[in-house]
């Protein structure tokens, strides 16, 4: 089968188009024929060798896909051959199949197109993890999401305004303001250009806000920790700035609000039954509408240099996806 793979870990990324095994499906597992596939910044870093976690050289790339069963395991009765599923795992989805746990294949509901099914476990699983699992929102505290306009936080504002919460989007610059409006932002804050700090405590009247999940770091952060309110649960989901930050232990002190912690993806596999739960809410939430992932843009598998590029670049809105077949 067709797989993009990475035979050494180098900035940038050094991928190539090549021939592999298609893989066989053991105890629990799924294989599915990719249709499409996301993209996101952590194949990049994972690519980089910047990532947390290294696989094995070579490997393919590509957390999410959406496509059809093509066979099973021992054990798997909730999908079978045929049933159109979105999907993931750590590695895999850059590839004409892809192998996966049961419980990261996730039956799509009627209308859902495969473009848009790629898209929403990794994005949507995150924000939803932060601000349900994690920050326990409620109707009508205020959120603030930092990188907005990328795949995460752009999930994370639809969500949170989907959840009853008032949502404050954190962009680099104001010509990204209109995509985060578009998906609920009642304000935005353009950090790359005003002070974050001083235009959150205009915003909440001196209050701070509830809920913060920052996909920046940096200097972004630092800002963060000065502007939560009484009670707040502050979260780091990411950090492309490329700056992990330090926090002064007095600032959650002084406010008793909360560093909370919101791997997701960590949490999906440790916890795999309430993963694939939330797994399909969301997928039902997208299909009758109420959640509206945005697919910035659909390219063939084999320019998948040119998708890393628009991450790099940071020139995307929202999501991009590969068309597999």
């Amino acid at each position: 089968m067709r797989a993009v793979l990475c035979h050494a870990y180098a900035d940038p990324p050094n991928l190539v188009l090549g021939e592999v095994a298609t893989p066989e499906p053991g105890a629990g597992e799924v294989l599915v024929d990719v249709h499409t596939a996301a993209v996101s910044f952590m194949d990049a870093l994972m690519a980089r060798g910047l990532y947390q976690m290294r696989p094995p050289l070579p490997y393919t790339p590509g957390t999410d896909a959406a496509g059809v069963v093509r066979a099973v395991g021992l054990g798997v009765t909730h999908v079978r051959p045929g049933d159109r599923v979105a999907c993931g795992n750590w590695t895999g989805a850059w590839a004409e199949q892809m192998l996966v746990p049961a419980s990261q294949a996730t039956p799509l509901p009627a209308g859902l197109d495969f473009a848009t099914a790629c898209t929403v476990r990794y994005a949507y699983g995150t924000a939803h993890y932060a601000l349900v699992e994690r920050a326990r929102l409620q109707p009508g505290e205020t959120v603030f999401v930092s990188g907005a306009a990328g795949g995460v936080g752009l999930a994370a504002v639809d969500l949170a305004r989907h959840l009853g919460a008032r949502v404050i989007a954190g962009v680099g610059s104001r010509e990204r303001a209109e995509v985060a409006c578009s998906r609920g932002a009642d304000a935005v804050v353009a950090y790359g250009e005003e002070d974050l700090k001083a235009r959150l405590a205009e915003l909440t009247g001196g209050q701070g806000v509830d809920v913060a999940l920052d996909n920046v770091g940096g200097d972004v952060f630092a800002a963060l920790s000065r502007a939560m309110a009484w009670g707040g649960r502050l979260l780091p989901i990411g950090f492309t700035s490329g700056s992990i930050p330090a926090l002064a232990a007095n600032l959650p002190l002084l406010k008793n609000w909360s560093l909370v912690g919101a791997f997701w993806g960590a949490w999906a596999m440790r916890h795999p039954g309430p993963s694939a739960q939330a797994d399909a809410l969301l997928m039902q939430l997208v299909a009758q509408g109420h959640l509206r992932p945005l697919v910035a843009a659909e390219l063939p598998l084999a320019q998948f240099d040119e998708a890393l590029a628009r991450l790099r670049d940071r020139s995307v809105q929202g999501r991009i996806v590969l068309r597999v077949r």
